[in-house]
């Protein structure tokens, strides 16, 4: 694999969405774009909710991306129109760069991205910039729309000032800057964006960080809303729900206590411990152990307050403080039995998805698709991150000939991804059809856009006409 994003030469003629994009650039600024960049979204295949915790994760990117036409100047500023006219156009200057965390307008991912290049690279000042950006990921879908946009504009920004990074140093800086945002993801979606190869999907593995491929048994296809990849007989599709639902942070920012109470629970130093991954390290103990110390340390009631701080010595000053994050500190009581477990199994389970595609046993295709449920089940009644559409959509697809059903993405709304024999894709996506989109007058007016196949794709790259 290129260490650093391709750089392509390209003939317009025959590519139709370029084209476009080139005659909008030129419609909107009187000039034409000098390059091209973009950035695709992901799917991920299994591992929900560890990346952020230190464990890998197992995505592919997908054919759907973030495209924009670009032009340099010394104008000093940075021009982005959308080709999308609900996204309204945005001019700032490159010594006023700012990003309003409470009000997250498309602009403002931009401005991640580019601010991210701009101190990594510890530039004084920025080239002025023209865009006009283009997108094919369907919005709120859980297919990664906003960190493809975040990544399309590092790597913008990078080509702009004549720069370049390593598709590694991209992926870790654009996952460190959608912070700016608000978002704490923990690099799957930037590292797949930058690190993926067409055909294949990827173990994305953290600190250092690094990718596998992964490619599925033969007589398996790999896709999703996704879904192919030529020589493979099984489909993976993936369907947004569309629906926004409230993110429930006291899930996802209880990395922090879960961790503390095992670590104190073994007489670990838990201060300096900041994963759960670290845990598992510093014990050098097997996931399946760590499973058991989840058993014998933590009890399945939530913990109040008191209690966590009664246990690990702390005030309830420090607790505010020092643990709970922003997003938590109105939370009363924690789900650390529950939450730990989940990310312990889920773990295992993106290694076990791993070794049964390198294998490739007779029954590979049943082992993936149990996996695929039993992460769904996990996600749904210990980590909480489900909804009941989305439960709805995958007892759906099962019922439709799935091997397996799961949610991708961050859950509380999104889309899953089901694993389909080939001799069943056209029963399957008619049962869909007719269970999930057409009851619902919303859902069926946005089954063109959600329901989809695509190819596994690659990665983030750097397009200039011929």
């Amino acid at each position: 694999m290129a260490t650093i994003p391709s750089k392509i030469k390209v003939q317009l003629n025959g590519k139709e969405r370029l084209q476009k994009l080139k005659e909008a650039f030129h419609e909107k600024y009187g000039q034409m774009p000098v390059f091209y960049a973009c950035a695709p979204g992901r799917v991920n295949l299994i591992g929900e909710h560890i990346d952020y915790c230190g464990y890998a994760v197992l995505p592919m990117a997908i054919e759907q991306n973030i495209l924009a036409a670009v032009s340099v100047s010394d104008s000093k500023t940075i021009q982005l129109a959308n080709t999308d006219p609900k996204y309204k156009n945005f001019t700032v200057s490159v010594d006023g760069i700012s990003i309003d965390r409470e009000n997250p307008q498309w602009h403002y991912y931009f401005l991640c991205g580019v601010r991210g290049i701009q101190e990594h690279l510890s530039l004084s000042s920025l080239a002025g910039m023209c865009c006009v950006v283009d997108g094919t990921i369907p919005a709120s879908s859980g297919l990664s729309s906003s960190s493809a946009l975040v990544c399309c504009a590092g790597l913008v920004t990078m080509e702009a000032n004549q720069k370049s990074l390593s598709k590694v140093t991209l992926a870790e800086t654009c996952a460190k800057c959608e912070r700016y945002i608000g978002t704490e993801g923990g690099g799957m979606d930037q590292s797949i964006s930058f690190l993926a190869e067409e055909g294949t999907a990827k173990l994305i593995e953290f600190n250092p960080l690094r990718a596998t491929d992964v490619r599925l048994p033969d007589g398996t296809l790999s896709g999703n809303t996704p879904g192919a990849h030529a020589q493979i007989s099984q489909k993976l599709f993936s369907y947004p729900c569309k629906f926004q639902f409230q993110i429930f942070w006291n899930s996802i920012f209880m990395v922090k206590y879960r961790n503390q109470m095992l670590a104190k629970a073994r007489g670990l130093d838990w201060s300096r411990l900041l994963k759960l991954g670290d845990v598992q390290k510093e014990l050098q103990v097997s996931l399946e152990q760590m499973l058991e110390l989840v058993e014998e340390a933590l009890h399945p009631e939530p913990y109040s307050r008191d209690e966590i701080c009664k246990t690990l010595g702390i005030s309830a000053e420090q607790l505010c403080g020092n643990i709970l994050s922003a997003n938590t500190q109105h939370a009363t009581d924690f789900k650390l039995y529950q939450r730990a477990r989940h990310v312990y199994g889920e773990a295992a389970r993106v290694l076990q998805f791993k070794a049964a595609c390198d294998s490739s046993p007779a029954n590979a295709v049943a082992q993936l698709g149990d996996l695929m449920n039993r992460s769904h089940a996990s996600c749904r009644d210990l980590y909480e991150c489900s909804c009941p559409e989305l439960d709805q959509l995958v007892d759906i697809c099962l019922q439709a000939g799935a091997v397996g059903s799961r949610l991708t993405g961050a859950g509380w709304g999104g889309c899953t991804v089901s694993m389909v024999p080939r001799e069943r894709i056209d029963s399957f996506l008619q049962t869909v059809r007719e269970h999930y989109y057409v009851p619902d007058a919303r859902r069926s007016a946005l089954e063109k856009q959600s329901l989809f196949v695509t190819r596994p794709g690659g990665g983030a790259a750097i397009f200039i006409e011929e």
